[in-house]
């Protein structure tokens, strides 16, 4: 199934864009919450990561997910690592998804986004229920749920760098 509507061609990513939408996630993550809205707040750069293994799966690497991962892990005060492997399997997911994907709608890319989402989530419990921590409620998987309708505003809004700028001259 291919995207509806003619195709229109976009400026090359720059490494700069990357990092300031990986960045930007990193600071959205730690913004503090009400309790009663937290469970519905989505992992934004785990988002942003498949964003990315998606649409330059060249330009992203596992370290980057790694160190990314460490990060969140430690600006949460949670188990360490637990991040960074669910960072690392969720852009490898997408890295081999990414021609796949590419070739939906952006709602359907958003349904092939949840599984992924929800596996990362999931696997982010798995580790924490080894190391000996409780079960959590079911509500902490709407989060995966609101990141998956994120991806149809966030796609939107990395391609607005990247439209090519019009030609005063051109009439």
């Amino acid at each position: 199934m291919m995207p509806a509507g003619p195709q229109q061609i976009l400026l090359p990513v720059t490494t700069g864009l990357i990092v300031v939408t990986v960045l930007g996630a990193l600071v959205v993550n730690l913004v503090p919450l009400p309790l009663n809205v937290l469970e519905l707040r989505p992992d934004f750069c785990a988002l942003v990561l498949v964003y990315w293994g998606i649409h330059q799966p060249r330009r992203v690497g596992f370290s980057l997910a790694f160190v990314l991962g460490l990060a969140v892990d430690m600006a949460d005060a949670s188990l360490l690592g637990q991040h960074a492997l669910a960072y690392v399997v969720l852009l490898f997911a997408a890295i081999a998804l990414h021609r796949r994907v590419l070739n939906f709608s952006l709602i359907g890319q958003s349904l092939h986004i949840l599984p992924l989402l929800l596996a990362g989530e999931l696997l982010m419990i798995g580790v924490r229920l080894i190391a000996g921590d409780q079960l959590p409620a079911p509500g902490n998987l709407l989060g995966p749920v609101v990141g998956a309708a994120l991806w149809i505003p966030l796609s939107a809004l990395f391609r607005l760098p990247r439209l090519p700028k019009a030609n005063p001259d051109r009439v």
